[in-house]
């Protein structure tokens, strides 16, 4: 579905990314895990168009280039971010955040159909419809990042850290979540520093170290690699 070739991306004269690679095939879920620090963040950037290239290609497989589109086009395309730190709109409701997912929808009855496929999802978020989304909990608030995505019915969803800041029995619920919405027919690409989350429901995974992509595998490939255990998911050899 998107392809990266030989991705630079320099911040001044220091190189974030140094010629990475990868794709995120139709249907799969892909993670890209490694520290803070390792260009995790600053490849989704790239792909959203926040920060542009020195060099390198992303594509779709339509061979549209991602770097030339804006937001909206993005969105419809299929494409949607959920960003690190949920960026809710605290002063707007559950219900309001979720409209706002579907700005860029026409159809009244998909967009009421979809907003039911969230709340099945999340029943907490229907729970709390018309509270104000500054009140709710840091794992209430990455649901409803997540389903304010999902209303603009994408084909592939990124999300960049969703794990961050959150209790692990939160964390275990969102990335079943995560699972599910993948099993649906969603393209997933998951940005983490929890590797043992992601590579978990992974089916392709790629380990990034100081801006390069240093292994890649499937996900219990990687999880059964003695360096990734050691490094990552710290388990003594």
């Amino acid at each position: 579905m998107i392809k990266i070739d030989n991705l630079v991306v320099a911040y001044g004269g220091i190189e974030a990314l140094k010629g990475i690679s990868l794709e995120v095939p139709e249907g799969k879920i892909v993670t890209l895990v490694g520290a803070n620090g390792a260009g995790k963040s600053t490849t989704l950037k790239s792909i959203v168009g926040l920060v542009k290239p020195k060099s390198g290609t992303i594509n779709l497989d339509d061979g549209t280039d991602l770097t030339k589109l804006n937001t909206e086009l993005m969105v419809k395309k299929g494409i949607a971010l959920v960003p690190e730190g949920r960026k809710v709109f605290s002063d707007l409701t559950v219900l309001e955040n979720l409209k706002i997912g579907a700005y860029t929808r026409k159809d009244k009855s998909g967009i009421q159909e979809d907003l039911e496929k969230v709340y099945s999802l999340f029943p907490r978020l229907k729970e709390r419809t018309w509270q104000l989304s500054g009140t709710l909990s840091g794992g209430e608030q990455q649901m409803l990042a997540i389903g304010r995505a999902l209303m603009s019915r994408p084909k592939l969803i990124m999300m960049d850290e969703p794990s961050l800041g959150l209790a692990p029995i939160i964390v275990k619920e969102l990335f079943g979540i995560i699972k599910k919405i993948n099993e649906e027919g969603m393209t997933v690409l998951l940005i983490e520093q929890n590797a043992n989350a992601a590579l978990k429901i992974a089916d392709i995974g790629y380990i990034m170290e100081t801006g390069r992509i240093t292994l890649s595998g499937s996900g219990q490939e990687l999880l059964s690699n003695d360096e990734i255990k050691k490094a990552y998911l710290g388990e003594a050899l």
